[in-house]
């Protein structure tokens, strides 16, 4: 069976430190996998913060997930920390990909990588958008390389 591949960028333009906390954990002790993707929709929320946005509000429209992919690499456990590191990537008209990994602090180890695809949202119309020019300007110095 052919398993997903994800191609990372050899830099990142964001990092963020996230703890795993035992409510991250499940039955087999190691962070859950669908609390993984929680801890990268923290790490999402942070990226924009750090550009001056909210989810909600980026030039007065939001962002909505299209589509998430993530390949696990190794199991991560209560207290250890997460650096996860963010990057845009695939600019187009109406959004990108954000590619991501997750790595234990300590150690380096790899724990997940992944790319979840964003686009641009106005709520009240309930349509997909341009994404807008002063947040592609802003983007391009934050832009992965």
């Amino acid at each position: 069976m052919a398993r997903i591949q994800i191609r990372l960028p050899s830099q990142f333009a964001f990092s963020t430190d996230i703890t795993i906390y035992q409510s991250h954990l499940n039955y087999g002790g190691h962070l859950d996998n669908a609390l993984l993707l929680t801890l990268v929709s923290e790490a999402r929320v942070r990226f924009f913060k750090s550009l001056g946005y909210t989810e909600l509000n980026v030039e007065g429209v939001g962002i909505l997930v299209a589509d998430a992919a993530l390949q696990y690499r190794s199991e991560a456990f209560h207290g250890e920390v997460m650096v996860l590191r963010m990057g845009a990537t695939d600019l187009g008209h109406k959004g990108f990909d954000m590619v991501w990994s997750m790595t234990e602090q300590s150690t380096q180890r790899e724990v997940a990588r992944g790319k979840t695809g964003i686009v641009f949202f106005n709520y009240p119309t309930r349509k997909v958008v341009p994404m807008p020019d002063a947040f592609r300007d802003k983007l391009a110095w934050f832009k992965s390389i």
